[in-house]
């Protein structure tokens, strides 16, 4: 009887299976990079993919390859470790629910308010794993690094926080300008932001890191 898990393991597992953390990455960004190509060149594909100029302008494009590349991308996660990865599997399931409204009721608001529910719904669960107890970010970023308890609890803490500064920021960008800036700052703004926020949380890393190598380099 096969009693090997659908979602991935926990991250004390060690049954768990690693991929390239380079491979996770692109796994990760391939649908967000495939839905700004789309967005920008949305009038490119349909004269090209007449079947494509059915769904709609640009955005509508873009909503449908993102759900096709979201798709491959969960697809690929499961053939590379027979698991899911959970929250990129939490990601899809809102962009598979509102990509499918936004393309029914041909209207954009639900995919541009899909970063605010997912980024809220991250930072409730990160954060409310806390009230139990649980520092939920080890499924995260366990393959990276090693800290100890404490460690774990403050950097759940902080990036609980910082899903909702970025649900927030999604809210103010797609309600105060226009679609292409908004995709835009999905795509570009999004991920820099995110870049250094991990960056300012090296201190605390090396902190409470159990790696020697990563405490020798403080």
């Amino acid at each position: 009887m096969n009693d090997a898990p659908i979602l991935e393991r926990d991250p004390a597992d060690p049954k768990k299976k690693e991929i390239n953390p380079l491979l996770k990455l692109a796994l990760e960004l391939g649908p967000l990079v495939v839905f700004f190509f789309a967005n920008t060149r949305g009038e490119w594909l349909a004269e090209r993919f007449p079947a494509l100029a059915s769904l709609g302008g640009p955005i509508f494009i873009a909503t449908a390859l993102f759900m096709v590349a979201t798709a491959i991308s969960l697809t690929l996660s499961w053939l590379l470790t027979r698991t899911l990865p959970m929250m990129p599997l939490v990601s899809g399931v809102v962009v598979f629910a509102f990509g499918a409204m936004t393309l029914w009721l041909q209207d954009d608001t639900f995919i541009k308010m899909k970063p605010t529910i997912v980024n809220s719904l991250f930072g409730a669960v990160l954060l409310g794993g806390l009230l139990f107890g649980k520092s939920l970010l080890g499924y995260v970023f366990d393959s990276a690094f090693k800290l100890d308890a404490e460690g774990w609890r403050k950097l759940t803490l902080r990036w609980g926080l910082f899903f909702f500064f970025l649900a927030a920021v999604n809210e103010v960008v797609w309600r105060m300008f226009s679609t292409d800036t908004w995709v835009a700052f999905k795509v570009w703004g999004i991920m820099p932001i995110t870049l250094a926020f991990t960056f300012s949380q090296l201190p605390l890393i090396m902190r409470h890191s159990l790696d020697d190598a990563i405490r020798k380099g403080r």
